[in-house]
């Protein structure tokens, strides 16, 4: 099936094309072809108007010894939409187009006769000068006088126009004028509007990317990490003034969290007095009295305790002194238990 699409067929060695048989054909013969009318045409039998363009299935022939500078002569058959009569035509090559021969007649062709008209007095004049040259004196003699004559006409014609009109050229010229001045004022308005109507987008765009650089600026921009806590008053030394308003402080070195509300336990530290090595016991006691290693050292603990704190709650009594004045009542309490066991 795939040798159908090649081009090239294969023939073998001994082919021989004129052992063909050809296919006799008559030279008459009629072929079925699509094609539109012409023109537009009546048919003569039921009065049907056939328009220029409507689509027919044809028989197409060609004309037996009829020919034109060797051009062979085609002639077609079509049919009535109608009563289905026969219509037929044939080209016309001489005059490049159609010609109707029977079942109809063409219809609109008033321009068609006139040039046929006007060739046929062309063809007649030229025979007739072909041998008589008194003749071509005489035509040419007429056609100069007419044309004397239209000239003539045509003068006429121009003065008796001058004549009636009444124009002012002066009024005409400065209308004109004042139009092209006032025509080239409103160019000048417009660019001037459309000049400053670019300006403003400009500035506008311009303002619009600053406010948008600005934006990406501050939204690039880290936020600092608020470093202020509750307990920072304690390590913060701050002025008061005499109504005892906070005025200022100064921020210490950052110090870690559990060192802010206990304290450190070094010896530097605001704890290092709380820390206190035991001593050996020298004295003898009295008889009759009982001893208790451990109150004095648990009193000796207390006032130190008491001693440290007081040093810590320094910035707080400046801002609250009834504060300090409560815990310290309550560590003096808590001694003086500690003395009575």
């Amino acid at each position: 099936m795939s040798e159908r699409k090649v081009l090239n067929k294969y023939y073998p060695p001994d082919f021989d094309p004129a052992k063909i048989p050809k296919l006799k054909l008559p030279k008459d013969r009629q072929y079925v072809v699509r094609l539109m009318a012409p023109f537009n045409m009546r048919c003569k039998t039921c009065g049907e108007y056939i328009y220029k363009g409507k689509k027919f299935n044809a028989r197409k022939e060609t004309v037996m010894n009829e020919l034109y500078m060797g051009l062979p002569i085609f002639r077609f058959y079509i049919k009535c939409t109608r009563c289905l009569a026969e219509i037929t035509f044939k080209t016309d090559p001489e005059n490049t187009d159609y010609a109707m021969e029977h079942g109809a007649t063409r219809n609109f062709q008033a321009e068609k006769l006139l040039e046929e008209e006007e060739k046929k007095i062309t063809k007649d004049r030229e025979e007739e000068e072909l041998n008589n040259p008194m003749k071509v004196l005489e035509n040419r003699t007429r056609d100069s006088k007419m044309e004397m004559e239209v000239l003539e006409n045509l003068q006429e014609l121009k003065e008796l126009n001058q004549r009636q009109a009444s124009v002012d050229f002066e009024g005409m010229l400065g209308t004109y004028k004042e139009l092209e001045q006032r025509t080239k004022e409103q160019e000048k308005e417009e660019d001037e509007r459309e000049t400053r109507e670019m300006l403003e987008r400009a500035l506008v765009k311009r303002l619009r990317d600053s406010d948008s650089d600005s934006d990406q600026e501050s939204s690039s921009r880290p936020k600092k990490p608020s470093t202020d806590r509750p307990t920072d008053i304690l390590t913060t030394d701050r002025l008061t003034d005499p109504q005892g308003l906070s005025v200022g402080g100064v921020k210490k070195a950052k110090v870690e969290s559990w060192e802010r509300s206990v304290g450190g336990l070094g010896g530097g530290g605001v704890l290092g007095t709380l820390v206190v090595r035991k001593k050996p016991v020298t004295s003898v006691p009295k008889p009759g009295t009982t001893v208790n290693p451990a109150g004095s050292n648990t009193q000796t603990v207390s006032k130190a305790a008491a001693t440290v704190l007081m040093e810590a709650t320094k910035p707080i009594t400046a801002q609250n002194g009834s504060s300090s004045l409560s815990l310290l009542g309550a560590y003096s309490d808590s001694d003086d238990s500690n003395n009575s066991e």
